[in-house]
């Protein structure tokens, strides 16, 4: 089992969690579509971790495939900025948790990075901090997205029993 700590403070920011072989598939068809979050299943089950490979966030650059856009993201949308379609150079290896089992974090002052019509998107950098302040996770929870929240591997830091 492993719990999840702040590297500014050192607070638990996580119970203790289970580690998964890969990330899960989540079926955009089980989104929930008749109440308000039209969110996507959470990535990740209660009680369990994993490590995402694949870059999360920015920066972005310019997809070489301009007709045949990729994702921005692993389990993301298509994004296209005023470049052009773009893709994630971002963090490698960040933690995915359930939001839940990180229910002491906090969204940054004044909405920081939280842009999304139903809930943040995720794509524009940290969006969730410590108790002390200390920003370390990013939140994807907008109704076209993926529900996952994304624990900054440099920020965090794994405690294992």
């Amino acid at each position: 089992m492993t719990v999840f700590l702040c590297s500014k403070c050192g607070a638990a920011i996580t119970p203790e969690l289970a580690e998964l072989a890969a990330v899960p598939d989540v079926s955009d068809d089980d989104r929930d579509r008749d109440k308000e979050t039209r969110r996507a299943p959470s990535t990740v089950p209660r009680g369990h971790y994993v490590i995402d490979p694949e870059p999360w966030g920015p920066p972005y650059v310019v997809q070489d495939d301009q007709e045949d856009p990729k994702p921005a993201q692993s389990r993301g949308p298509v994004v296209c900025r005023a470049q052009g379609f773009v893709i994630s150079a971002g963090t490698r290896h960040t933690v995915l948790v359930h939001p839940d089992d990180a229910a002491d974090i906090r969204p940054l002052p004044h909405g920081e990075n939280s842009n999304g019509c139903c809930g943040p998107r995720g794509d524009e950098g940290l969006n969730r901090a410590c108790p002390c302040g200390a920003p370390l996770a990013t939140l994807a929870a907008d109704c076209f997205g993926p529900y996952e929240l994304h624990l900054d591997p440099v920020r965090t830091y794994a405690f294992s029993r």
